[in-house]
């Protein structure tokens, strides 16, 4: 049954909104790309000092220029909107703890995601936009600049839409979601992170007995390679060093938005703007083909593996 239309504030339309996204997000794609590569960046957004010129760095400069481009540009392209924006970035100066944000609609945003694999130039960095009704994403972007690749999820209802995810490239031209057809657990393809493994995490792979694994750096090309088919779930188990609101919310848009998956261990939903930021606990995105099965084994080895860990 199709949830009652949900209309975008001020009157805005999804069409019109998706082309400011679009325009956004390779405008972000530009800055990012010059900023890897030690170029002028374009837009006006200052060369990057090296640290030993008394500057931040690549990685902090690149940070602030796409913060800054997203949020005038959001606020340019629709000043009457009622809506609030959250950043990484701002989160600092906008949070305090244990109180949500007063915002029935918010932006979360990530203005770059895969900050070591920025550095590490591995490519594999991305940019994340979502907006949130209500604690619960109903529309994301995810940008991956060094493949060419605008990741667009529209969440069923939002302004009468059915629901729909695809990828496009700057031409606009579109590619379909193509999920894997792999379902049984011990074929399924995992894809990790590089730069954040423990051993509890190793534990609890080991119980589930998956396929093959494949690392990847920021949680939106993670969710890319499941949206593409290369792989098919991907876990995070995480307590007080857990990722943010705003590594997840773009995803996690996305891939439900093709007719994934994203939950906690226990089927509980991720919410957002909760007060507390952290998306702690054991959480699982997939294709959504083995999601119910894959919950219920994590869990079941949690219990095991550590009886006081949170899923």
């Amino acid at each position: 049954m199709m949830p009652a239309p949900l209309a975008l504030p001020s009157g805005i339309s999804l069409e019109n909104l998706l082309q400011e996204l679009r325009q956004l997000s390779w405008g972000a794609a530009d800055i990012l790309l010059a900023y890897g590569r030690g170029e002028q960046p374009p837009h006006g957004f200052p060369r990057a000092l090296s640290v030993d010129e008394g500057g931040e760095g690549p990685v902090s400069a690149a940070d602030l220029a796409v913060n800054q481009w997203l949020l005038d540009g959001l606020q340019a392209a629709f000043p009457a909107a009622h809506w609030t924006v959250l950043s990484e970035e701002t989160a600092k100066e906008q949070l305090t703890e244990g109180e949500p944000l007063d915002a029935e609609w918010l932006w979360i945003l990530d203005p770059l995601d895969g900050t070591k694999d920025f550095l590490q130039g591995t490519g594999e960095y991305a940019v994340h936009l979502a907006l949130v009704h209500r604690n619960q994403p109903v529309l994301g972007v995810v940008l991956l600049p060094e493949l060419e690749e605008l990741w667009l999820g529209v969440l069923p209802g939002l302004a009468g839409s059915a629901g729909e995810a695809w990828c496009e490239n700057r031409a606009a031209k579109r590619t379909p979601v193509r999920f894997s057809s792999r379902r049984p657990l011990a074929e399924l393809v995992l894809v990790a992170s590089r730069n954040h493994r423990d051993g509890r995490l190793e534990q609890l792979l080991e119980a589930l007995a998956l396929g093959d694994t494949k690392a990847i750096g920021s949680v939106g090309g993670k969710v890319a390679t499941i949206l593409r088919g290369e792989t098919d779930l991907y876990i995070s188990l995480s307590g007080k060093s857990a990722p943010k609101d705003w590594d997840m919310a773009a995803p996690e848009a996305v891939l439900r938005a093709a007719g994934g998956c994203f939950s906690h261990a226990d089927g509980r939903p991720l919410a957002y703007n909760t007060g507390d930021v952290r998306q702690a606990g054991c959480l699982i995105a997939s294709h959504g083909f083995s999601h119910g099965d894959l919950c219920g084994r994590a869990a079941e080895a949690i219990a095991q593996i550590d009886p006081s860990f949170p899923v």
